[in-house]
């Protein structure tokens, strides 16, 4: 699929025309931002890709390993001890490696919501100890995530090479 460019020479892809359904809707916006993190972080290079380039430590690579423990602990029920520690991949983590982890979390979450018909139905794989919110809740929460993140890893792709746009 073909970007449009703006006047001012940024290409970027619109929000996606799902189906009418509310679950086709919030799952259409997830992917859109998924791609758009994954977009921004293959290809960047080392060292960039990981280094700060603002004061509190946030890099490229660090943005994409956070949100895939953001997917497997919000969907898959798996614990985080150290959220902090999620923005951070580690020294031997190619950005292969990390986007491979992203794409396969992804898959197996989409797997999850494709059994699930009820938006107000509790998330099939609750973190234990923890009350499971419901789909709607989870989907939400991971759109505002993802999108979060998506723009700082927008703004930090652009200060690493001028790249902009999805």
């Amino acid at each position: 699929m073909s970007s449009p460019t703006r006047r001012d020479g940024r290409g970027d892809t619109p929000p996606p025309w799902t189906g009418s359904s509310e679950i086709e809707v919030l799952r259409g916006f997830l992917d859109h931002l998924r791609i758009s993190i994954v977009t921004k972080v293959d290809g960047t290079p080392e060292p960039q890709v990981r280094t700060a380039a603002v004061p509190s430590g946030t890099n490229l690579l660090g943005l994409l390993n956070h949100l895939t423990y953001v997917e497997r602990s919000v969907f898959l029920g798996e614990h985080v001890a150290d959220w902090q520690a999620t923005f951070r991949a580690a020294p031997a983590d190619s950005v292969a490696g990390v986007v491979v982890r992203y794409r396969d979390a992804v898959k197996r979450v989409n797997g999850v919501l494709d059994g699930c018909a009820d938006l107000s139905a509790p998330v099939p794989r609750a973190r234990p100890g923890r009350p499971a919110p419901s789909i709607r809740w989870a989907l939400t929460h991971l759109i505002e995530e993802t999108g979060r993140h998506a723009g700082h890893a927008d703004i930090l792709r652009e200060l690493i090479d001028g790249t902009t746009g999805r």
